[in-house]
């Protein structure tokens, strides 16, 4: 595979104009949420000042990023690794760094691109690219690892993004899903409501069009293994507690990947 720093490699497939819609809706948001970091901060993450709003968050993505980076040291063999939704880079950098393998940050958001290609240049097996993994032509069979760190809630289907993320993995290849919440089914309205009105509150109501709300049970089709879950009876009462889920579904033995 060979990338120049950012290449773009396909359309959206919802369309051009709603994909350049739905960036600019989500760089505005970003802002109000004081997540739009300098390059010094995405440089240093998921490192990041105790006096920042969002602390408490990045400490439980650092926790994330070393359980995943661990579990794939564990391999002991050479991993290409596509992370999809790689907004500013900073996982995909800390994937690169232990890893001689080539990594891949995707996402369609350019201006958070520009700044990962310009913080993380340096690293020579690292390369971002513009585009959806639902169109984009990366080569069948082309990555061991595929990522989706706090990205999943932006695809609409799961079913189809895990068959397109299935095209691009290698035989017994692995995706990850980190930093994700899944919900049961019955408090999937509740959860969307509770959605809708934080958008609203913070003036942006029509972004609830672009945040969908995975189900647990939905993983059912899949041959999926949760390895982390905040709701067991292990991590409920932990003191380094993590709202978030770790799921790692293997393209072999998959009922969809084959429909």
């Amino acid at each position: 595979m060979s990338y120049s720093p950012i290449d773009i490699i396909s359309a959206n497939p919802n369309g051009s104009a709603n994909a350049e819609a739905f960036q600019e809706l989500y760089m505005q948001l970003r802002q109000k949420e004081q997540r739009v970091y300098s390059d010094e901060e995405v440089r240093n993450l998921p490192q990041i000042s105790a006096t920042h709003p969002h602390s408490t968050e990045w400490r439980l993505r650092k926790r994330s990023c070393d359980r995943l980076i661990k579990y794939l040291g564990q391999k002991n063999r050479l991993l290409h690794i596509l992370e999809i939704g790689c907004g500013n880079g900073w996982l995909s950098a800390q994937l690169a760094k232990k890893t001689s393998g080539q990594v891949v940050g995707m996402d369609i958001n350019k201006e958070e691109l520009t700044q990962a290609s310009r913080v993380f240049g340096d690293i020579s097996n690292l390369k971002f690219i513009s585009g959806d993994i639902r169109s984009a032509q990366l080569g069948d069979s082309s990555f061991e690892i595929i990522v989706f760190a706090a990205s999943l809630q932006y695809f609409s289907s799961l079913k189809d993004v895990m068959q397109s993320a299935f095209r691009c993995l290698r035989p017994d290849g692995e995706v990850h899903i980190v930093d994700t919440i899944f919900y049961k089914k019955n408090n999937v309205d509740a959860a969307r409501q509770r959605t809708k009105d934080y958008y609203t509150t913070l003036g942006f109501p029509e972004a609830i069009n672009y945040y969908y709300h995975h189900c647990i049970e939905d993983l059912k089709n899949f041959s999926a293994k949760i390895l982390y879950d905040p709701v067991s009876w292990m991590h409920r009462f932990s003191k380094n507690k993590n709202p978030f889920f770790w799921v790692c579904i293997k393209k072999s033995g998959n009922r969809e990947s084959n429909l």
